[in-house]
Parts: C-alpha cells; structure tokens; sequence
C-alpha cells in the first residue's frame, strides 16, 4: 500500500508572502512537503535560482506518488484538485485574508489580523523556538516586506513589525530583501505601463478620487501589480484598478488606500478575492468596454462616502477683525487655548492668523499694533462638504494648521491639525461621528429655519466678542430625545445684555434686560 503523504501549496503567479508561507508551514509541519507552484512571479525565480539548494522546495512533478492525508494551503483559500486527493484528505488553510467560504467536513482555518501570512508563521515559530538559516530568515522577511509595503501599508500590524524585528535577529538580510524588491521593469512591462499611463482615467466616487486603467496587450505580461505600485505613485488616488486584456482573459488588479474601498468586496463580483487594500481578478467571456462599465457600477455601488469636513469640525468658532491689536489677539489666544483664529470682516474671511505670527510681532513689541499687519491673507477657507483629503491639501499649500469652515458665505466653525489626528484612531472610533457633529446635525434639525438663523446670529455675535454661548434647559433634554420644542435658554459665558443687544439691532425686536441679574 502506499504511503500517504502531506503537502503544502499556495497560489499561482506566487508572490513573496506565499513562498515564505511555504517555508514557515514547512518548518511547522516538517513531515509535509512544500512545493512551489509552476508559475512564480519573476522575481521569485530570481531568488530560487541563487538558493534554491538551500531551501526544502520540491517542484510539482517531485513530488512522491500516493494518496493525500493532509493539504496544507498557505496565502490562498482555493482548493486545488490534485491526483491522490480524496473525501478523506485533510485541509488546513493558513491565510491572513479573511475566511471566503464556509468550510466543510474536513476543513480547517487559522489566520488572523496581519499585513502577511508569513507573520502568523513567523509568530508560531518564534514561539516553539524553531531555528532558522540566515537564508530561511531573509525569505521570510521579505513575504512580510513585499505584503506590507516594508511595514508602511495601512494594513500593516504591531505583530508583522514584531516579526520583522525576530527575523532580523535571526540574520535576515535587508540588503537582500532590497535587491529582490526591487526589481527593474522588462520591456514589455515598460510597454504595458506606458499604455496604462497613457488610458488612466480619474473619477470622483462619493468624496475619493479613483484611478481606473486600461490596456490590451497580445502576449503575456507578468507581475501586473508591480505596475500598480508605480501607478499609485503618480496618481496618489484613494484607489486604484487595472484592466488588462490578455489573449481569453482579463487580469483585474485593484489597490485601496482608503478603508471606505474595499477592493476585496469589488474583487469578489469578479470572481477574484484578496482583502480590503489589495486584490485581483481573473476575467473571462467578457469584453474589455463591458468589464469597465461593470467596475463603474460596483464602485458607484460599494464605495462609502468619504468622511467630510463637516464630520470633524469644530462649531461655534471664535473670529477676529483686522483691527484687532495683536496684544488682544494674545488675549485671545490664552483665554481659549486656541492656536489660531480666522480673520473676519463683514462677514466674510479675508485672512488667518497664527501662535507664530503673534509671537514674532511681540518679539518686536507691537502689541499694539493691528492683525491685520502680521495675519495670513486671503479668503483661506473649506466647506463642510469638503473632503479631508482636500483638507489637507489646503493645510500643506498654504502651510496652515487650521482653517475656517464657511458655509454660504458665512464661517460656522474650524478645523484644525488636532481634528485630522484624531482621525489616526481605531478603525472602530473613526467611524463614529464626533460629537459636536452630531449634536450640531440634531440642532438643525430640530429648530425651525427662522429660528436656527436666531441663533447662529448669536452665535456669531458671542464668538465676536470672545463669549461662549450655550444652550441649556429643558431644550437640551428635549433634542436628545428628539422631543420638538421651542422653549430656548442660552447661557453666556461674558455680558448676556450686550449680547441681547446687539443681537437686536441685527435683527430686529425689543430687548426686556434684567441688570440686576444680568439676564435679558
């Protein structure tokens, strides 16, 4: 009878993170066999030629005769079909990609949160103390490098930067991981990355900008993502997705740097998989215009919007005039702990001023003298619709670390460095709206439009003069519950009756004070 036998697979058109995977399962599973599949990537067979001696591999056809007790796959959960598998053989998936498809009797998975599958192996070896040769160390670094874009992918995990960190301790070589990371492209792929430069089309999907290419080539092209990579880098889109017609196919490579673009969701309608920042596809029986008109609709369909300026701005901004002294504006800035306030004249931003501005002009001692000498000028703005990416452009250009929101000609608030950081949380906190936001959107929709006006022109008034303005009350209770009501009490932080005042003035109406309690 004969002996049965235990192999260890992975995909075709094999990548760094599935022949490290081979060698992490083989040292974990000794008994196996790892074998490389017929087709690996360029640089792959680069690295085997030079240590190949060195590694346990097997090509597909030494492979031993008889029947299969267990498959071992690592890096992909497609199930092949070989001689010598049967119901009874075993099937253990190995994959840092979340679990496609319900298992069956005989099936099991284990996988985890990683940038690389490689890293779940490395994390298993490390703790049953498994020795490594410098070579075996260095292949395993670079699945974990080429997966996670040398650590630098969002995807990327304290426990791959661990692993990193173990194997370089086992004597991996940087210097090799860099020399096979790296690789020049081939003529054709220069080809086929000058007719994809040249049919890129940029589109704008509920807030993200998406880069879609496409070419047709008559030969076969190898290692398409490599020229994802160098596309990125030009466009810088939120996401990026590659058609390429081959011969009976299309090869789909798509890119995500946004969590609001799964890759992986729009991969799937394709018959391909892969997880949310990085996938691909195999496509046939289906032309190139179809297949692009396809990929149109799924983004439209399962793109979320991005999150907005309006999502993380601060309301009830504090402004200054051009005629302000700079001493005042000092004032200002220790009384709020603000580092900087938009510059306001009748009604409309005409400039920003900053901590750095104040301090040189007190360097001086011109306290006394205006804003308006030492301020940022120029209508320097977002809209609360604005995405954060743009946001940030506006920051860089103009070298800012806040900004003033303004909303049909009038500023409703700002946004500064602080708000964008917060954004560097949890998946899980960056989906929660801030609070301020949310209570803003309740107040505009539990207020009646002459009334909402009322009470922004207060706001506005208070802000002026360096006042704080509050809604207190029974109110308060009523809008978190969602109960409607009109029966308003604002609290000042500064002289209510002026504030009434004024606010009179503006818009009409009579004003009954009480000085004794400083209400009106």
């Amino acid at each position: 009878m004969a002996r049965e036998i235990e192999v260890i697979l992975t995909h075709e058109n094999t990548d760094f993170d599935a022949l490290a995977s081979l060698l992490g399962a083989a040292k974990l599973y000794p008994q196996a066999k790892p074998v490389v599949p017929r087709r690996p990537n360029r640089n792959l067979r680069d690295f085997l030629t030079l240590y190949w001696d060195e590694l346990p591999f097997l090509q597909r056809d030494e492979l031993p005769r008889g029947p299969m007790r267990r498959v071992i796959l690592v890096d992909t959960q497609a199930i092949p079909h070989l001689k010598g598998m049967s119901r009874e053989t075993e099937v253990h998936i190995i994959d840092h990609h979340p679990l496609s498809h319900e298992l069956e009797e005989g099936m099991t998975y284990s996988g985890g949160e990683t940038g690389a599958t490689a890293t779940i192996l490395v994390e298993q070896i490390c703790e049953t103390n498994i020795s490594l040769s410098p070579i075996e160390a260095t292949l395993l670094l670079l699945g974990i490098y080429e997966d996670t874009g040398s650590l630098s992918y969002p995807t990327t995990t304290p426990r791959d930067l661990r692993c990193a960190a173990w194997l370089l301790e086992q004597g991996a070589s940087l210097e090799v991981v860099n020399d096979f990371l790296h690789h020049p492209l081939t003529e054709k792929q220069r080809e086929l990355y000058n007719q994809l430069l040249e049919n890129s089309q940029s589109f704008d999907f509920a807030g993200h900008s998406v880069v879609i290419a496409t070419a047709t080539v008559s030969d076969y092209v190898e290692e398409i993502s490599t020229l994802a990579h160098r596309l990125r880098d030009i466009f810088d889109p939120a996401a990026l997705f590659l058609l390429v017609e081959m011969d009976d196919h299309i090869q789909f490579v798509a890119r995500s740097s946004s969590e609001d673009i799964d890759v992986a969701q729009i991969a799937a309608h394709l018959n391909g998989g892969g997880h949310g920042r990085a996938a691909a596809a195999l496509i046939r029986g289906r032309t190139l215009a179809d297949t692009h008109q396809q990929l149109l609709d799924l983004l439209q369909e399962h793109i979320k919007p991005t999150v907005t300026v309006g999502q993380i701005m601060s309301y009830g901004v504090h402004t200054l005039s051009p005629e302000t002294t700079v001493a005042e504006a000092e004032e200002m800035m220790r009384r709020y702990g603000h580092e900087g306030f938009p510059v306001v004249e009748n009604g409309q931003v005409v400039g920003t001023l900053t901590r750095r501005e104040i301090d040189k002009a007190l360097h001086h001692r011109l306290g006394g003298a205006a804003i308006s000498l030492y301020m940022h000028k120029g209508a320097i703005s977002v809209s609360p619709d604005d995405s954060v990416a743009h946001l940030q452009q506006v920051m860089m250009k103009h070298g800012l670390g806040q900004v003033p929101v303004v909303k049909d000609g009038e500023v409703i608030g700002i946004v500064t460095r602080t708000d964008l950081i917060k954004l560097w949380s949890t998946p899980k906190q960056r989906t929660e709206r801030p609070r301020a936001a949310k209570i803003a959107q309740l107040i505009e929709q539990a207020l009646p439009a002459p009334l909402l006006k009322v009470i922004q022109q207060a706001s506005r008034i208070a802000s002026h003069k360096g006042y704080s303005l509050y809604f207190v009350g029974g109110f308060v209770r009523d809008l978190l519950l969602g109960t409607p009501t009109l029966d308003i009490d604002l609290v000042v932080e500064g002289d209510a009756i002026k504030l009434a005042r004024r606010l009179s003035r503006q818009i009409g109406g009579r004003v009954r004070s009480h000085a004794r309690f400083g209400t009106a």
